[in-house]
């Protein structure tokens, strides 16, 4: 256990209102000021480094490279961290004081601060899967309305887009020309949203292209562009988790527990960790499985990236567990596949070896 030899403050942040809560260690005086925006980093500036933690809302990571700019060590903690320690009623005193005792706890894992470039591309992600969602959704409401109408189209993308125009074409003497042009325009705006889409991708490919960090991770089996510049961002500082299990456990690709006496029984993944980044390495490592061969040649620049697979078919059997890469410890990608009869309940762990790619 390491010990705090720094004053901790606990900083509770808003929009305009900053609430700061310190205990001095020498006479146990407890401070807490209220600060303005404007004031926030002038009450900071000509002090000695200090141990401050906020929680990890919207802001902090702005207010955590300006504090660390100025000298300090900044630890940005859960929120589902710091609530076991708010007592009493909901307010920015309190929650100050939380986030005071949480940031002395052993055990907390912080939240990686990011560079302004590793937000810049988590921002472009966010934005591309606000449009997906909303592509999604005008394609639903599209095609439930023309249901109302007996014109029924199969599933996807790209089958809404070959039978539309057929649909309206009979649909133009029987419906208002008020309500087709409308539904022609609802079209139109699936068809600019999926354009906004390509240019956000444009974008992250050049970023992509010009990253040594995402080329080498896009060269995994099952990782693409989406996949390797989420991860590169999301992770952060990569000497931040001491193991690969660390980063898949961080990223929430590992079963919950349930144990008592001793025995402990492994579920299903939970919701906890990075939803976003998850799902694009299960759905990589699903592919992975699909259309896997019996060797996988990963061309990395180590000379162990060589990865051999076998047996891989017979997922249905019970308790078969394949481990792909483990054989060989200097190995850059270790993918564990779990498998059960139950293909539900398959567990899938990326375990990038610290030190490897970055």
């Amino acid at each position: 256990m390491k010990f705090i030899t720094q004053p901790v403050i606990g900083v509770d942040i808003a929009k305009q209102v900053f609430q700061v809560h310190e205990v001095n260690t020498t006479t146990g005086e407890i401070t807490s000021v209220k600060l303005k925006r404007a004031k926030f980093l002038e009450y900071f500036a000509n002090r000695s480094s200090c141990l401050i933690g906020m929680e990890a809302c919207g802001g902090a990571q702005h207010w955590a490279r300006r504090l660390t700019a100025l000298g300090h060590n900044v630890r940005l903690l859960p929120a589902q961290q710091v609530r076991p320690f708010a007592v009493g009623n909901k307010n920015d005193v309190a929650d100050a004081r939380a986030i005071w005792m949480a940031v002395q706890q052993p055990g907390i894992r912080a939240v990686v601060v990011k560079t302004e470039t590793q937000q810049a591309v988590l921002a472009l992600h966010r934005m591309r899967q606000q449009l997906v969602k909303f592509r999604t959704a005008q394609m639903n409401g599209l095609r439930g309305l023309l249901a109302e109408y007996g014109e029924v189209m199969p599933r996807g993308r790209f089958a809404l887009a070959k039978a539309i125009p057929l649909v309206l074409e009979r649909l133009i003497d029987r419906l208002p020309a008020v309500l087709i042009e409308t539904l022609r325009e609802q079209y139109a705006r699936i068809g600019q949203m999926g354009s906004q889409i390509t240019d956000i991708e444009r974008r992250l490919h050049l970023w992509h292209r010009s990253d040594e960090d995402c080329q080498r991770i896009a060269a995994i089996p099952g990782v693409g562009l989406l996949t390797a510049t989420a991860a590169v961002a999301t992770m952060g500082d990569p000497h931040a988790f001491r193991s690969g299990r660390e980063f898949a456990a961080w990223l929430g690709l590992v079963p919950r527990q349930v144990g008592t006496g001793g025995q402990v029984r492994l579920l299903g993944i939970s919701k906890r960790g990075d939803t976003y980044l998850r799902t694009l390495l299960i759905h990589g490592a699903r592919s992975v499985l699909v259309h896997s061969q019996k060797t996988i040649t990963v061309d990395i620049g180590h000379p162990s990236a060589s990865i051999t697979q076998r047996g891989v078919g017979g997922i249905g059997q019970q308790n078969r567990t394949h481990v792909m890469g483990a054989h060989c410890p200097s190995s850059p990608l270790s993918i564990r596949i779990r498998e059960s009869a139950n293909l539900e309940r398959r567990h899938v762990i990326f375990l990038f070896h610290r030190g490897t790619f970055f």
